[in-house]
């Protein structure tokens, strides 16, 4: 997910994407444990799309709160 994409959203759309992504991350997590993960690079993935949405998140509260 690139940072365009994810600023063109509104705030509902992201607190959507955000509870998903933590949802998959719980879920990679119990993979990683059990020895089942075939996809080592998607845990990376999924944190750095956690963080991406979670700053953005914050740039969009800081702007309405300055209006």
């Amino acid at each position: 997910m690139k940072a365009a994409d994810v600023r063109t959203k509104s705030m509902d759309e992201l607190t959507d994407e955000l509870t998903s992504l933590k949802k998959e991350q719980f879920n990679l997590r119990f993979q990683r444990a059990t020895g089942q993960l075939e996809n080592t690079s998607r845990v990376r993935q999924v944190r750095r799309d956690i963080a991406r949405i979670k700053t953005i998140a914050a740039q969009k509260r800081a702007e309405e709160s300055k209006a």
